[in-house]
C-alpha cells in the first residue's frame, strides 16, 4: 500500500498559545463552557467534559466529543495553554474547532502541529 492509498484515521492539532485571555487559564466553568461551544460551534457532539483545577492553579481536563476529543492543560502563572484537538476522519471539524478555540482565547502568539493519525504500514 503506498502513501497515497494509506489514508488517516484521524487528524490531530496540536495548538500552543501564549498571551491568552487570563479567564479562560484559571475560570473553571468559564473554560468547560467555552470548550464546549467551540466543539458545538464546530459541529461536533459533546458526550462529556472533565475539567480539574490545579491548587494553587491551573486547569486541566478533557471534552470528550463523539468525533474524538478536546484536551487541555493550563499554566496561568505563564499566560499558557497547551490545547489537543483530535477527530477521526474528521479535518474539517477539527480546522473549525481550532478557529473557534483561536477566536475565544485570542493568543498573542500560538503555533500549531497538525499530525494525520494513521495505522502504521504492514510490512
Amino acid at each position: 500500500m503506498d502513501s497515497t492509498s494509506h489514508s488517516a484515521l484521524g487528524i490531530h492539532y496540536l495548538l500552543e498559545c501564549s498571551a491568552c485571555t487570563p479567564e479562560l487559564l484559571t475560570d473553571k466553568e468559564l473554560l468547560i463552557s467555552t470548550m464546549e461551544k467551540a466543539a458545538s460551534d464546530a459541529g461536533a457532539h459533546v458526550v462529556e467534559t472533565l475539567i480539574h483545577r490545579f491548587n494553587p492553579h491551573g486547569l486541566s481536563g478533557i471534552v470528550v466529543i463523539a468525533e474524538s476529543h478536546l484536551a487541555i492543560h493550563t499554566w496561568p502563572e505563564h499566560n499558557y495553554a497547551a490545547i489537543d484537538i483530535f477527530t477521526c476522519g474528521m479535518p474539517d471539524v477539527a480546522e473549525k474547532i481550532y478557529q473557534n478555540i483561536l477566536s475565544a482565547f485570542k493568543p498573542e502568539t500560538q503555533t500549531l502541529k497538525k499530525i494525520e493519525r494513521t495505522p502504521p504500514k504492514n510490512g
